[in-house]
This record gives structure tokens, sequence and C-alpha cells, in this order.
């Protein structure tokens, strides 16, 4: 589970220097664990049992070729556009220097964002810039821009899709070169689990052709501890680029047992297990809403993925998620999105909903006189 600030907000280096995370803690692994976003009817058995049969007594290939080529031909794409990664976040920081080396201007985030995304541009030196103060169609100078389908930790379409949408358009008509100095980068670590029909879908077909495709199956196959991503180089960029990218890796980013979950990724019976993954999580996730309603939490709208933001009507929120915590309850504080007062939750099954809420009465109820 990558870390989550907010730059745009102007925390301070050492508030950055302190990444806040969703998942286990020091006091061990919640027993519902609503802080992170993994998909809760995991791990998907066949992707498990192939990571239990990996090899891990050999190197996988240091080119990753087979696996490329199946993630190539998966996403209908040449293999030479694939370039593996050991996490999205280590590629954040990869491709974050790369842009360096560009001699790029500044990073462009959204208006909520994880916080690898800051932390890489600090360790370039790189200005942060929020995606309102891009002018579209501004041509220069080189800026690395972040997007995430869905957004985190609202869930919502991200707005920037539309406008590099658009600029695509535009230079496929020559009116504009915008897209030959753009360096964006969506990240996809949702995309699968969108439980909306207007999703981007497995393949990311409908997103914009001029960004490069951050992918990390492990969050919907329910493997987390599993570390391996893989990002796609965009349509337009040179075949130096994605040559560019794989050069500026260590030896061996993956390992043998994220090859396998890669591997299985794309294996049409694990395909069919996320799908019908998702016809559960909408059940559980309309269960969530209701008990959100009886609770008096207000449920940021929109959220088209596995996961919402919700207001509880509280003064200290904290302390009430410390309370929870102690009774095996762990939520997702949004303050660090830049939305304090805020959880996120990730949809859980109706058990872990029930106990939520119970938990929630018992804290919230004032002690007695």
């Amino acid at each position: 589970m990558k870390n989550a600030l907010h730059p745009a907000a102007g925390m301070s280096a050492a508030a950055q220097a302190v990444p806040v995370h969703g998942g286990p803690d020091a006091l061990g692994v919640p027993l519902h664990d609503f802080s992170t976003n993994a998909n809760a009817c995991g791990p998907c058995p066949i992707a498990l049992a192939a990571v239990r049969a990996a090899d891990a007594v050999r190197y996988p290939d240091p080119a990753y070729t087979a696996l490329r080529e199946a993630l190539g031909a998966w996403h209908g794409v040449p293999p030479d556009r694939i370039v593996p990664a050991a996490s999205a976040s280590e590629f954040i920081h990869r491709i974050t220097a790369w842009a360096a080396r560009q001699r790029a201007a500044g990073v462009v985030l959204p208006a909520h964002a994880y916080g690898d995304y800051a932390q890489a541009a600090a360790a370039w030196g790189l200005p942060v810039l929020p995606a309102s103060a891009v002018s579209s169609g501004a041509p220069f100078p080189l800026l690395l821009h972040w997007a995430c389908e869905p957004s985190s930790p609202l869930g919502t379409a991200d707005p920037a899709l539309d406008a590099w949408h658009a600029e695509d358009a535009a230079a496929a008509t020559g009116a504009t070169a915008t897209v030959d100095r753009a360096l964006r980068v969506i990240d996809c670590a949702y995309a699968p689990l969108c439980l909306e029909p207007a999703g981007p879908g497995r393949h990311g077909s409908a997103l914009p052709p001029s960004a490069w495709q951050l992918w990390t199956p492990n969050k919907a196959l329910g493997l987390t501890g599993v570390r391996g991503a893989y990002a796609i180089a965009p349509e337009h960029a040179r075949p130096a680029d994605a040559a560019a990218l794989r050069s500026l890796a260590p030896s061996w980013p993956i390992g043998a047992h994220g090859v396998a979950m890669l591997t299985a990724w794309v294996d049409p019976a694990v395909q069919a297990w996320l799908a019908g993954s998702l016809e559960a999580l909408r059940d559980w996730k309309a269960q969530v809403l209701q008990t959100c309603e009886a609770m008096a939490w207000a449920v940021y709208p929109g959220s088209q993925a596995n996961y919402l933001v919700a207001r509880p009507p509280v003064a200290h929120l904290a302390q009430h998620l410390q309370d929870l915590r102690a009774q095996g309850i762990k939520l997702r504080d949004c303050a660090s999105f830049g939305l304090p007062g805020h959880v996120r939750l990730g949809v859980l099954p109706p058990v872990s909903v029930a106990a939520l809420r119970e938990a929630w009465e018992s804290c919230a109820r004032p002690a007695p006189a």
C-alpha cells in the first residue's frame, strides 16, 4: 500500500518524512482492516497457488522476456513497451529520476494524491505543482504529470484524463504538439477494481494514448504482500524511452514470486475470478454505504471504486480512530490526503461492516455521568 500525502497543501519536509500507510501496524494485523484498498474477496486462489509454486531457488530471466511478451499480448502492445517494476512506488521514483534527467521543470499532482509522487519529486529537487496551476495546451516547459484512475482516496474519475484526451485529439489533427513535450503517467492501481461500468476496463483501452500506464495487479488479486508491477509506454514514445526506463532499474527488480503473480494476472481463469469478485464487492459496498448513513457519516459522492471517503460527525477523529483500532478495526485517516476529519474505507464483507458499526456506536457513545 503506497503512502499518501497532500503535497499541494504545502506539507513540511518533516511531515513528508513520516509517510502514512494503511494495513498492519505496530499493533499487528487488524481484525477488520478498512485502511487498505486491496480486493477483500482475495486472495485469488489461482494466483496464490502460482505464487506458492514459484521457483525461489533460481534467478528470474533478467530481461523478463516471457513476462513482457505475456503482458504485451494481453494489453495489445509490443513487448518492448512493457517496463517491469519492483512495485508502483519503485517505478514512481524511477520515472521521476528519468524526468529529472530530461530536465523536467516540475511535477504536477492531482488535488489529493499519493505521497510517493511528491517524495520522488523532492528527492530529485523538482518543484511540485497542483494540476490547477497548469494551463491547458501550453507546450512548454516539460512537466511530469500524474493522474490516478480512479483517484485515491475519493475513487472518482481524474479530471486530468478528459484534458489529456482532448489534447491527444488535437495533436492527432496537427493542431498542437503538446504531447511531444508531455510526460504523463496514469496510475492504474485501482482500474481493475472499478465497480462502475464506465470504468477504463481491464486493458486500459479508454485511457489517453499519450500517457504511460502503471499497473499493480496485487491489489486486485488480494496479494498486496507480493511486490511486482509494470508500466506501459505510450504510443508516441520512442523505443529508447522504454529502454531508458528499463536501464534505470536495478538487476532483477521483480523476484520469482512477483513474476508468478504477474504471469497469473493475464490468465483467463484469474480474470474470471476477478470479474466475479467485483459482483460481490458491489453488494458489499452497498452495505457499507447503508451503514455510513445509519451512523450519520457524510459520504463523499462519486466513488467508482472498492473504497470511499466519509466524514464521521465527531470533533476529535484521531481519538476515535485509536479507540476503534484498539477494538481491532482500522480506518484510513485522510488528513494526509488533505482531507482532515475524513476517513477512507475499503469495502469489506458484511461481518466486518457490522463490527465497524458496533464498535463505532460503542466508542462514540457518551461516557456515563
